[in-house]
């Protein structure tokens, strides 16, 4: 049996599938990991929601399994950060339980109160670092306000998703600064709360969780959370991050220009900053990082890897992997593209940077009676590809320079797609060894920070895998993304 003379750390990463649990050492070793499933509803076309009992269920079920199959490490374990999903509404009442399920990043139905919002208060743009979008935080509520004015009327606390584990954790309600930023109820250049956004939403501050960085520690766990957890009652919670900030973390992208492409269920461009964005256009969040004295600028698409798993289900692949590699045999990245090759539009669930439409829907054109599975697959990887260089170019309007980035997430694990990135962004990407790990890591980093081990936070992941673009299929896909750039005036105006 190993045993553990330094202290470990654990972070656990909240995302929209499940709850991933990371083991980490002082040195950056990952000792074991587990995950355990969520389930989301859609009560409606274009709702999505989950019980944040769930979350705590899911969590449990890691946790345990995790001290089963590495006790010893899970004994050393001294510290727990935390990273989730961003945006969601946590409503509690004074109590602490939940008042209605959670509505998430990815439900529209609050698109009307976004554009009220983005019209009245234009002046908020600059304090909260972001236009008004229906995945955002404020919106929901102001939906709330009109919709069921009921559980309006019973919220004590709002929180977001990690925050909610936080507090049957420890008991306290608290959030951490990026977090915080996209709700759209903070001031990003004070890390504070802005009131003006609270009053224009029918809240008032108290409603409000406490604030921290993510590298504080906010409490130790209750009794009874400890004993629940198999834990010492004196293991302290950090603040943690939303996801995309713990994921720089656990990169090592901790620094003025350090970027990353990150391509999980959604897909984002993120580029780190040492002040606020001065320009917010495009659909580009300007929010607070996990660190202090750090922020970041991100463009956001709404489906990255999820839309490769929803076309692997449409054509009765028997798995993502197995379409990934049809399209690499029939398909390979140093040929041309075929011209009869399908565009694709990946707005499954809308689209955040840079149109900022939730309604609008993807799909594909020039489909022929010939066209088969592999094309349909490398149009939907293709497709996601030029939407990430919309967001990365508005990334780059907001003032970031972007030279070459990291590459992480699930859809990482691709080579294919990696290099087809590459090309399409003309930007070198690195792969990294455990990136899939990368916000679970950060969380797990920020753990040790707040025990004031301070080392593992600019630790960064070795390189897996570096992806040159090829300069000889450039002029093909310029062709095919400026027609890609067509496509969405169509699709918008079938979706009004």
């Amino acid at each position: 049996m190993r045993s553990f003379a330094s202290p470990l750390s654990l972070g656990i990463d909240l995302g929209t599938s499940g709850v991933k649990a990371v083991l980490l050492t002082s040195s950056g070793a990952v000792i074991g990991t587990m995950s355990a499933a969520v389930p989301t509803s859609h009560p409606h076309p274009g709702w999505a929601e989950q019980d944040p009992e769930d979350w705590w269920i899911a969590c449990m079920t890691a946790l345990r399994e995790l001290r089963r199959q590495y006790p010893e490490a899970y004994e050393a374990v001294r510290s727990i950060g935390l990273s989730g999903q961003m945006h969601g509404a946590v409503l509690l009442d004074r109590h602490n339980r939940s008042i209605r399920p959670v509505i998430l990043w990815n439900d529209a139905r609050s698109t009307a109160e976004a554009a009220f919002l983005a019209e009245n208060h234009p002046s908020f743009i600059e304090a909260t670092g972001s236009l008004p979008m229906a995945g955002l935080t404020a919106p929901k509520l102001l939906w709330l306000h009109g919709h069921e004015i009921e559980s309006f009327r019973k919220i004590d606390c709002l929180l977001s998703p990690k925050d909610y584990l936080r507090l049957r954790l420890t008991g306290e309600r608290v959030t951490d600064m990026s977090d915080a930023a996209g709700t759209l109820f903070l001031d990003v250049h004070r890390r504070s709360w802005f009131e003006p956004m609270i009053a224009a939403t029918h809240l008032e501050p108290r409603q409000f969780p406490s604030l921290c960085e993510g590298t504080s520690a906010t409490g130790t766990l209750t009794r009874s959370a400890a004993s629940e957890l198999g834990l010492d009652s004196k293991v302290v919670v950090a603040g943690g991050g939303a996801d995309n900030p713990a994921s720089a973390v656990g990169i090592g992208a901790s620094h003025p220009g350090d970027s990353f492409v990150t391509l999980g269920t959604s897909a984002a461009v993120v580029s780190i900053t040492d002040r606020p964005l001065a320009r917010i256009a495009g659909g580009v969040h300007g929010f607070c990082h996990a660190l202090p004295e750090r922020w970041y600028a991100m463009g956001a698409i709404l489906c990255g890897a999820n839309s490769l798993r929803w076309v692997s289900k449409l054509l009765s692949m028997p798995s993502e992997q197995a379409l990934l590699d049809r399209v690499a045999a029939e398909l390979p990245l140093e040929r041309p593209v075929p011209p009869t090759t399908p565009l694709f539009l990946p707005y499954l669930s809308g689209e955040r940077t840079p149109h900022n439409d939730p309604n609008v829907r993807g799909g594909f054109m020039n489909v022929g009676i010939e066209t088969a599975a592999p094309s349909f697959g490398y149009a939907v990887l293709e497709g996601v590809a030029f939407a990430l260089r919309d967001a990365m170019g508005s990334v780059e309007e907001s003032g970031s320079d972007i030279r070459h980035c990291s590459l992480v997430g699930g859809g990482a694990k691709s080579d294919y797609w990696g290099q087809l990135l590459a090309n399409v962004l003309g930007r070198e990407l690195h792969t990294l060894e455990g990136s899939e790990l990368g916000a679970g890591i950060g969380a797990a980093k920020l753990g040790f920070a707040a025990l004031g081990i301070d080392e593992p936070v600019n630790m960064s992941l070795p390189v897996r895998k570096t992806f040159e673009p090829q300069a000889d299929r450039r002029e093909d896909l310029d062709d095919r993304y400026r027609k890609f750039r067509t496509l969405y005036p169509a699709a918008r105006s079938l979706c009004t």
